[in-house]
């Protein structure tokens, strides 16, 4: 029976020293695997570009000088390029729309590393450059945010930057995300960009519309529920059978949208 324990013993400790390693691959190399920037920079229009110091814009100005603007985060592995249909979108609206690249990402992977400090510093890059050059004011403003551009979006609603805020399946927290995709690993002791909306909820005093898949398969319907119930003013679109990436496009949101910036 001696050599059975021993074999066990010597089973659980080659168990427990892989996890280990696990675990510091995890934490070493978690920036790759939240922001997996992609690869391949998606061509934009050069006359659409703003560059900045901490990122690069993506503008398309609205029909009319007085109209509403669109401030959008997008989501992770995306970039400008990926987002140029919803300024087309927009605009058909009479809508402007502006969309903030990350450091790292896209045309602003000369901009730094992507992290939570430095992608909140690149949109509050952007909102200064609205409200100063560009002359947007607080009123005129729509927050929106899309998966990973969610967590941007709401810290700047937090702090008081735009009239209405517009979510496409957000999550509570990216350790709530991570925790659920890696149930194995202490997901919530290792992250250390955690874009924590849920804890900034009750600091958002703007009207809040949340669009979310019923059959999310990447940020699960009910951390977007959840999320919406902590929002003070806050309505929450379910989207029947919509997955993490198929609902911004459908007609039955933008109808809702459309409805959302023109409410009173």
């Amino acid at each position: 029976m001696l050599w059975i324990r021993r074999v066990v013993t010597g089973v659980v400790g080659a168990l427990a020293l892989g996890w280990l390693a696990l675990v510091a691959v995890a934490f070493f190399a978690q920036r790759a695997l939240v922001f997996p920037a992609p690869q391949v920079v998606l061509p934009v229009s050069a006359a659409q570009l703003v560059e900045l110091p901490h990122t690069v814009l993506l503008v398309r100005p609205p029909p009319s000088p007085d109209a509403l603007w669109v401030l959008h985060f997008h989501g992770n592995a995306e970039q400008l390029g990926s987002v140029a249909w919803m300024a087309d979108a927009w605009h058909a609206q009479g809508v402007g729309f502006v969309a903030v690249e990350y450091p790292g990402y896209g045309l602003a992977r000369e901009k730094g590393a992507p992290g939570e400090a430095s992608i909140v510093e690149a949109a509050l890059d952007a909102v200064r450059h609205l409200q100063g050059p560009m002359g947007i004011t607080t009123d005129r403003l729509i927050v929106s945010g899309q998966s990973l551009g969610s967590g941007v979006a709401v810290a700047l609603a937090a702090r008081g930057t735009g009239s209405r805020l517009l979510l496409f399946t957000p999550f509570t927290s990216l350790p709530d995300v991570g925790a659920r995709a890696m149930p194995f690993l202490p997901v919530r002791l290792l992250m250390r960009d955690r874009f924590d909306s849920l804890s900034r909820a009750g600091e958002v005093r703007q009207p809040v519309l949340i669009v979310h898949g019923s059959d999310d398969e990447v940020v699960p319907f009910e951390l977007g529920a959840r999320l919406a119930s902590a929002l003070p003013n806050a309505t929450l679109l379910r989207i029947a059978g919509g997955r993490h990436n198929d609902v911004a496009g459908r007609a039955e949101v933008w109808r809702a949208l459309g409805a959302f910036i023109t409410a009173p």
